[in-house]
């Protein structure tokens, strides 16, 4: 897979969340996969990463067990490329990281592209972490509703996650688990512009 091309540089920390309009960055430090409102749409794409170590590759991603993880084994800048079928709409992604145990193999800052192809990708959001430890869900858009009240998903065939640093400059870097959240009411974007208006959705609006 050809390699994406540099990423900007990372922002300033922000303690690993990152305000934008109502809408910021969710912890949950329970190693099990916090239950939400966004369907789960990981099982509709082919998953492939930059480089791994035999053993830990892309299904430790994915594999529901927060104790396997990802472990890149190449040359950086390491990624994750996932791919559907279909354009589809991509409202928030939920990554494990735990700096305790994985220290400078942590990433302390992502950078999001979506489009088309791997090889028409857009910078979507860029968002970075402060010694993180546990499930963090968060806007792939950075782009607010009309309203200001919500963040737009966004439509696109393949996403790729980089990671653009890790924590005290690691060079590898694990990932524990990752998932990807369509809009709470999957397929519906088009017909209804503000459907986050729930106090169902507003009760993950702010970290917990």
């Amino acid at each position: 897979m050809a390699q994406p091309p540099p990423p900007p540089p990372p922002p300033a920390a922000t303690e690993g969340r990152e305000p934008v309009g109502r809408a910021e960055v969710i912890h949950s430090a329970n190693k099990t996969p916090p239950q939400l409102p966004w369907p789960d749409i990981s099982s509709r794409a082919k998953w492939s990463v930059s480089s791994f170590k035999f053993g830990f590759g892309a299904d430790c991603l994915r594999d529901g067990d927060p104790e396997t993880f990802w472990h890149s084994d190449g040359p950086q800048p390491h990624f994750v490329t996932i791919e559907f079928p279909r354009k589809v709409a991509i409202q928030k992604l939920c990554i494990y990281l735990s700096h305790p145990q994985d220290d400078s193999y942590t990433p302390s800052a992502l950078a999001i592209r979506a489009g088309t192809g791997p090889s028409d990708l857009q910078d979507v959001r860029m968002v970075t972490f402060d010694r993180p430890d546990g499930w963090i869900i968060f806007d792939v858009s950075s782009e607010p509703t009309e309203d200001g009240e919500a963040l737009k998903p966004v439509y696109a065939y393949v996403l790729q996650i980089i990671v653009v640093a890790n924590h005290m400059g690691g060079k590898d870097t694990h990932v524990r688990g990752l998932r990807v959240l369509g809009p709470i009411e999957d397929g519906g974007m088009e017909d209804d512009p503000f459907p986050f208006n729930t106090p169902k959705f507003k009760m993950y609006e702010t970290i917990r």
